[in-house]
């Protein structure tokens, strides 16, 4: 059997080096410049500028990141190929024990040897997210592969660009996101369960489904530790921690959202699971003013929990997790009782956790307070990354017990 031939595109040394080491992305620079002519979703061949092969790459020319490296040898992306990835990637997570839930991530992009892809289970229905537009041309051979590898009753997909999702903040409404690739629809009302907690989930009209399952570990603690607290969950969203919360026994719940169309949604997560709205609060708002409005009347929490998204508009202000974190933590800490919990969470890829610690030390110091950290933790097992990229290791998330005022 011949070898597949691909067109060769030289890297500089200091990509070849990364390469070695296991980060798969080629950044556009001089060498990338003068590569051969293709299009978005061609297969190339990586070589040093010895001639050395690096291995098959996708490329998207143009782009910052242009080209991803699927495997170190001559690879084509067919149905053999990705079962075999697939195939890997339910081994890997066959040591995970996810309890009571139907909800788990089955390709974690570059964590599982598929860069700019994930793949999503809800039920019975696959959500698949391409980082990159170079994924589009080879969908529908994904899409026979997770019909052979996993059986489900339909596959969806998402487009997940960079420019679409700063777009997509603070707008109540956009266009579709999710389309059906294959199979049968799901239910408008479509109901999934994680850790025994029953959440409702679109996989069609926003660019999030309604619960971000990278978190699931960390909701079962958080369940645990909110037994007899007053919880404040500021960028509620569609209310998961909340739903966690209540469902662990918190005297009362409040859950601030800008969006009350999110507000809503957590309302019936909520009654999903058999929760009583009356007893908690739901308060559509900016975070910042809600908790100058808080302070102002005296209130006080157990637990303050702030899970910001990476982007987030509002009319009256921006907040993003890169420039606003220390500010919140500051105001954060005005509404917490001493020796309670401060709850703070990132999933900025960009910023390391020494440098997310320093935003929390820098407002606490600017509040008056020590904050003692009991707790680092990151995604749940199933959202596994390769120690070769780094930046697979995204989501902090840090527990602190507020201490006596300096």
């Amino acid at each position: 059997m011949s070898r597949t031939k691909y067109p060769t595109c030289p890297v500089g040394s200091e990509t070849a080096r990364m390469l070695n080491l296991g980060h798969p992305w080629v950044i556009a620079d001089r060498y990338t410049a003068r590569w051969p002519q293709t299009q978005s979703g061609s297969l190339v061949e990586l070589v040093t500028d010895k001639g050395h092969s690096l291995g098959t790459a996708l490329c998207e020319p143009g782009s910052r990141i242009v080209a991803r490296r699927l495997s170190r040898s001559v690879v084509e992306i067919d149905r053999s190929w990705l079962v075999a990835c697939l195939e890997r990637a339910v081994r890997s997570r066959s040591w995970i024990d996810f309890g009571e839930t139907n909800v788990a991530r089955l390709v974690n992009a570059e964590g599982d040897g598929l860069p700019g892809l994930t793949v999503d289970q809800y039920g019975d229905y696959l959500m698949v997210q391409y980082y990159t537009s170079a994924w589009e041309r080879h969908l529908p051979t994904v899409v026979v592969a997770l019909q052979e590898v996993y059986a489900p009753l339909g596959v969806y997909a998402k487009f997940r660009a960079q420019d679409t999702r700063k777009l997509a903040a603070g707008k109540k409404q956009m266009p579709a996101q999710g389309h059906l690739l294959s199979g049968v629809a799901a239910p408008d009302d479509f109901i999934v369960v994680e850790n025994g907690l029953r959440y409702r989930v679109d996989l069609v009209k926003d660019l999030n489904t309604g619960l971000f399952h990278d978190q699931r570990r960390n909701r079962l603690e958080f369940l645990r530790l909110s037994a007899g607290c007053r919880v404040l969950n500021l960028f509620a969203y569609t209310g998961a921690f909340s739903v966690a919360a209540a469902a662990g026994g918190a005297i009362q719940v409040t859950s601030v959202d800008v969006s009350g169309r999110y507000l809503e949604w957590a309302r019936k997560n909520f009654r999903l699971n058999e929760i009583a709205t009356e007893d908690h609060e739901f308060v559509t708002g900016d975070c910042f003013t809600e908790l100058d409005r808080l302070q102002k009347a005296g209130r006080y929490f157990d637990i303050v929990l702030m899970d910001p998204p990476s982007f987030s508009t509002t009319r009256k202000s921006r907040f993003t997790t890169s420039g606003g974190t220390a500010e919140l933590v500051e105001k954060a800490l005005g509404a917490l009782t001493t020796g309670g919990l401060l709850v703070t969470s990132s999933n900025l890829q960009k910023m390391p956790l020494d440098a997310y610690l320093k935003e929390l030390r820098k407002g606490s110091l600017a509040a008056g307070y020590q904050l003692q950290v009991i707790k680092v933790a990151g995604q749940a097992e199933d959202f596994p990354f390769q120690v070769g990229f780094p930046e697979g290791n995204y989501l902090k998330y840090v527990i602190s017990v507020v201490q006596e005022k300096l």
